[in-house]
């Protein structure tokens, strides 16, 4: 089978790479979106204690705080921003997942890509991309279009995430790389991506690290004992291990990661929580408020006030987290250019 100069991906058109095979029986390569389970019992089959479902309410949605508000989306560098990423084809984290910075992140002219696909198959209680089954599809043109995005944005900073692909034997890991790879070749950018734990297998990490991304994000999301009902599919440890092979690689690439408030967790819990990040290898942390996309979420238990995210910021910075990003409204990707150092508060987030 021919393959492109790194040995990686096949070269477009051809058969897909072996070691990408489908998990589960033969079927056409067809994605199949899923309708969005209830979430009010727990994980995604209803099971487990729900997070403060009958006093918040499980089936209305709480009215949202002033300091939650934001602007509507505008024009200007917004609307190109927007108008570049569908004449490319390609998703972003941004409108999938519903989130509230959307306007402000795309009028700095920066968004986040997300890959191999728009259908998730895992079914988190808190998240709005949609859950689906992929039956092991791959846009193989997708890593050239996403490498030629990123160059006609400008960015000095690049944040690519993705969804969960548990139908794929490695993940989406191999894509994951050619997307690097795909970007190094056309842009000077620093390259950030927010991975999911590829189910704890060693060798999937491994081939996005020798893909020599600047930083690696991977979400804890939330403490230890929320982890069962707000990602069923995931675990706390693993997702702790997952950061320290990144710390241990020795390739000086900057470990990131970020938990939401606002889920029923304590004081002494997000503590815990900050303590074993720190002990793996965490030197970038985002902090934000949980927000319930949808009636079929999770409930959110409490809004927390920002005066309590600069507290847990000072705080995540005296365990020894090198820097944080801590709000109501802050997201993984918000900011991610201050927050790993490549511009200044303020800087113009686009290369010269």
């Amino acid at each position: 089978m021919e393959r492109d100069a790194e040995g990686d991906l096949p070269v477009l058109g051809q058969a897909p790479h072996p070691e990408i095979r489908v998990i589960g029986s033969p079927r056409a390569a067809v994605p199949q979106r899923l309708p969005v389970a209830p979430r009010f019992g727990g994980c995604a089959s209803g099971a487990g204690v729900g997070l403060g479902a009958a006093a918040s309410g499980a089936g209305s949605v709480r009215r949202l705080p002033e300091w939650l508000k934001v602007k509507l989306p505008g024009s200007g560098e917004y609307a190109e921003t927007r108008a570049l990423l569908k004449r490319q084809n390609l998703h972003t984290v941004c409108e999938e997942a519903h989130c509230p910075n959307l306007g402000h992140c795309w009028s700095r002219g920066t968004a986040t890509i997300m890959i191999l696909g728009a259908l998730c198959t895992r079914r988190c209680g808190f998240c709005a991309v949609p859950p689906g089954k992929p039956n092991g599809w791959i846009d193989w043109d997708e890593p050239r279009r996403t490498g030629e995005a990123v160059a006609a944005m400008g960015l000095r900073h690049t944040v690519i995430t993705s969804v969960a692909r548990d139908d794929l034997a490695d993940g989406g890991s191999t894509i994951f790389a050619a997307v690097i790879r795909e970007i190094r070749r056309r842009s000077a950018t620093v390259i950030e991506v927010l991975i999911p734990d590829f189910r704890g297998r060693a060798e999937d990490l491994a081939r996005v690290i020798s893909a020599g991304p600047e930083v690696i994000n991977h979400n804890l999301e939330t403490v230890e004992r929320l982890h069962p009902v707000v990602r069923p599919s995931a675990r706390y440890h693993r997702s702790l291990e997952l950061l320290r092979r990144v710390r241990d690689s020795g390739r000086g690439i900057k470990v990131k990661s970020g938990i939401m408030l606002g889920l029923g967790e304590t004081d002494d819990e997000v503590t815990k929580t900050l303590e074993d990040l720190a002990a793996h290898g965490c030197e970038l942390l985002t902090i934000g408020q949980y927000l319930r996309p949808s009636p079929n979420h999770l409930p959110v238990v409490e809004y927390v006030h920002p005066d309590k995210f600069r507290e847990w910021a000072t705080r995540a910075e005296a365990i020894g987290i090198g820097s944080v990003a801590s709000g109501p409204l802050v997201r993984s990707s918000f900011h991610a250019d201050e927050l790993a150092g490549t511009v200044r508060p303020g800087e113009s987030s686009k290369l010269a």
